[in-house]
């Protein structure tokens, strides 16, 4: 059974790196294997490592043909359909049959990975299904990664890496990777040169620097200044074939099917939407402001202020409470 109000289909979004991407949020909020001080989802609600069922491949597949129903007739493209849930996705221990079943739909499927339990065979072989795999390196030393991604407490860096660089040797499809530039905890020179030299040793065919642009975890953390992210560019691009920075926001409009309250419920429960973007959702799915005032009142929407913008999220359920 599908808990309440969780959406595995939502979108497609307007992605920075995959164009229109219509998400797959296939595991429940919010389990993951880290809980990132610069998480755009709030905190880690039940941290794991094992992976294990949540829906059924059938469930993921009925749920998102019928988003594509009914976001055809708005005339958006989907360039991918891509797992990127409110957790890790290699949690789902039936990833890899749902990308199988997904095949049907005639759209290449993406998979954004922290990339913790690539020590595993059986989920390296599972995103080896994938036509893109993303994956997280933010760090390569460990007291750093400690820091910045507060890992399982079962997890090792070094066995990480490893299980990166296996999968990295065997992966047939485009393999690109994500390090997010954090002011003060992974950002000197040191650290991004070292990030750098392990990830020429994978051959991604992007590398992006990122940094958050919308509220995160942890008050107070914040991106690399424009001196920071040009050094960092500089010591990527001698080592790496292409690379590109993530800095801004995303363009392009949120797909809207016309039911104002599914499509911003289903897109902020992974994807935190700026003021501006939420009311043009609106305007497009000829709904009214008042919708998030009564989406605030019922606690289902929450409002949260970052670098003088507001943002409109899901809040996170831990048990009886809500953050």
């Amino acid at each position: 059974m599908i808990p309440s109000e969780h959406h595995i289909a939502f979108g497609p979004v307007p992605s920075r790196r995959l164009g229109q991407s219509l998400g797959i949020n296939n595991v429940t909020t919010k389990a993951c294997s880290y809980t990132c001080v610069y998480c755009q989802v709030g905190p880690t609600t039940e941290k794991i490592i094992e992976p294990r069922d949540y829906f059924t491949p059938e469930q993921i597949y009925k749920a998102v043909a019928s988003r594509l129903d009914k976001v055809r007739s708005s005339d958006l493209r989907i360039d991918y359909l891509t797992f990127v849930p409110d957790g890790e996705p290699t949690l789902d221990s039936h990833l890899g049959e749902s990308i199988e079943l997904l095949r049907d739909l005639g759209i290449p499927i993406a998979v954004i990975t922290n990339a913790s339990l690539l020590t595993r065979e059986d989920v390296r072989q599972r995103l080896c299904k994938a036509d893109l795999v993303s994956i997280k390196v933010d760090t390569v030393q460990d007291a750093v990664w400690r820091k910045i991604n507060l890992p399982h407490r079962d997890l090792e860096l070094e066995t990480i890496l490893q299980g990166i660089r296996v999968f990295a040797a065997s992966y047939t499809g485009t393999l690109i990777t994500d390090t997010m530039l954090i002011d003060g905890i992974n950002d000197s020179d040191e650290s991004v040169t070292a990030t750098a030299d392990f990830l020429a040793g994978i051959a991604p065919q992007t590398a992006y620097l990122a940094v958050p642009t919308r509220p995160t975890t942890i008050k107070g953390v914040y991106g690399s200044d424009e001196a920071g992210l040009t050094r960092a560019h500089e010591i990527f691009s001698a080592r790496l074939g292409s690379v590109e920075l993530l800095t801004g926001h995303e363009t392009g409009d949120f797909a809207h099917t016309g039911d104002a309250r599914e499509d911003l419920l289903a897109v902020t429960a992974v994807h935190p939407m700026r003021e501006d973007d939420v009311y043009r959702l609106l305007v497009n799915d000829h709904a009214d402001r008042h919708l998030v005032d009564a989406l605030l009142a019922e606690g289902v929407l929450k409002a949260v202020q970052y670098k003088g913008e507001t943002f409109y999220l899901r809040p996170v359920r831990c048990g009886r409470h809500t953050v």
